[in-house]
């Protein structure tokens, strides 16, 4: 009977304590525990430094819509070289969760890193040309950013004051033009060579749009059948390149991206080489500001007086992201081209050329109206630098800085582009 009771007594003293332990266990998990559990931050690399803020803005809408779902945005500038650092982040594993390709020879380059996107809801409504550069065996590797269209952007109240009255077609017609603006008292040209893709990709892509075909040219090119140094086109794109120079801003290698539109806002200047992504900046600036938009000539014999057009940027998903991160990154592209608060940002804040047939583009401003109207009617030329060795842009850029600071003649410069060009192409 005393052992009876003693095993009773020892038997007791190990469920009081395993009684107390289930009393204090923690209370079971709410919703809103659950939620803060599950909240995802996405990093996110924005290219658009001129709607920074925009962009910024519905980030934050589409928080408001998904409350688990936290995006750093990291804006970075013009300068052409800013994939340095994407590089070396994604090499680490710390890359971006999305971020930006320029698609064909990168949209390869970067393959282990992009995402499968090809069942996302947004492809059926995108242009179908529109995702050949990131196909790759079928296979759609990017969402396109915009469509975007460049070339001289003019203000209309100043040419007007300068008694001009044609839209200049020619190299020669728009010598006579800066004469005229040069006379009246308004500097011509906002020259931001500081950046130098405005250099080695959009200044550059010119000269290879006015080849009689240019795919052919730039096959010849890889094979050494045509070089760049001996090519007439390159050096009509450096008399033009003079002319700007001569008709400038002072000081045009210490003058970046801001600068320059800064520049062309306040009426200092007359002409800008851009495009109509900086319909934003125009509008916080100067909104009522009278622009137009027109081809930009090297010579006196374009083969095509056209803007050139095409899709600059497409979103990618990080491969390396953990899946619940690529899960959310997706619906992110697709909210931003499938609902209506993402539509509206696109074309009332960004003033963007959508790339998708279901976004109406009734409030996207003069320079991507002009794009969008010279774009359905096949009045443009493309952009050929996805089609360049990888890297080369940025020394055609840096080689074209050198010959502004007239630490190289024009001979040297020509010589520069086609060694650079032998050089990538054999890599």
């Amino acid at each position: 009977m005393k052992n009876r009771f003693l095993s009773l007594l020892l038997i007791g003293a190990v469920i009081l304590p395993l009684s107390a332990c289930q009393d204090e266990a923690p209370p079971e998990k709410t919703e809103k525990t659950e939620k803060t559990e599950r909240k995802i931050t996405l990093d996110l690399r924005n290219p658009k430094v001129e709607i920074s803020t925009q962009f910024e803005e519905m980030t934050r809408a589409y928080e408001r819509e998904n409350p688990h779902v936290n995006i750093r945005v990291h804006t970075v500038g013009g300068a052409m070289d800013d994939l340095a650092d994407l590089k070396a982040e994604i090499a680490t594993g710390t890359g971006p969760d999305i971020f930006t390709n320029s698609g064909y020879e990168n949209a390869k380059l970067w393959r282990n890193y992009l995402e499968d996107l090809s069942g996302e809801p947004w492809i059926n409504q995108a242009y179908k040309e529109s995702l050949s550069p990131v196909t790759l065996d079928g296979k759609i590797y990017g969402m396109p950013v915009n469509l975007e269209g460049y070339g001289f952007i003019y203000n209309k109240d100043l040419f007007k004051q300068a008694g001009i009255t044609d839209q200049p077609a020619t190299l020669s017609e728009l010598t006579a033009a800066a004469e005229k603006l040069q006379n009246a008292g308004i500097t011509p040209f906002a020259t931001g060579y500081y950046e130098d893709w405005k250099l080695g990709d959009h200044l550059m892509n010119v000269a290879f749009a006015q080849q009689k075909d240019t795919d052919a040219f730039i096959r010849n090119l890889n094979n050494g059948t045509e070089k760049i140094s001996t090519n007439q086109t390159f050096k009509d794109l450096l008399a033009l390149l003079d002319l700007t120079i001569k008709y400038g801003n002072d000081n045009p290698l210490s003058t970046d991206y801001t600068m320059e539109v800064n520049l062309f806002t306040s009426e200092k200047a007359a002409i800008i080489q851009q495009g109509n992504w900086i319909q934003p900046m125009i509008d916080q600036a100067s909104p009522d500001m009278n622009i137009g938009f027109m081809p930009i000539p090297i010579n006196d014999r374009p083969l095509k007086e056209a803007l050139v057009v095409s899709v600059p940027n497409y979103w990618a998903v990080n491969k390396q992201s953990i899946p619940e991160k690529k899960k959310e990154a997706k619906k992110f592209l697709n909210w931003m081209v499938l609902s209506e608060q993402g539509k509206r940002f696109m074309t009332e804040e960004f003033k963007f050329i959508p790339a998708f047939k279901n976004i109406k583009t009734d409030d996207i401003g003069p320079l991507a109206e002009e794009t969008l109207r010279n774009y359905k009617d096949g009045n443009t030329v493309p952009s050929n630098w996805f089609h360049f060795p990888v890297e080369i842009r940025e020394e055609f850029g840096a080689a074209t800085q050198l010959y502004v600071g007239k630490q190289l003649n024009r001979n040297q410069l020509l010589n520069e582009y086609q060694k650079s060009w032998e050089r990538f192409s054999k890599e």
